[in-house]
């Protein structure tokens, strides 16, 4: 599992696909997510724009991030 280090109490959705390298543009994660190919702990998360805070975990494409401070 990757760990992502954000400086702020969130990052957007979107923004986590991108900087972890999994899409290149942000319609790129918006076309991911609402496909239904994005999960938030565990959960199918249909919202670009949902906010993810420390410790969630996001899933794509097989692979596992979790997001720490």
């Amino acid at each position: 599992m990757e760990i992502i280090e954000i400086k702020d109490e969130f990052i957007k959705l979107g923004q986590v696909l991108k900087l972890a390298g999994w899409v290149e543009s942000g319609a790129d994660a918006k076309e991911v997510i609402l496909d239904g190919e994005v999960k938030v702990n565990g959960e199918c998360v249909l919202q670009r724009g949902k906010k993810i805070y420390h410790d969630d975990v996001v899933e794509f494409d097989g692979k596992k991030m979790k997001i720490k401070a």
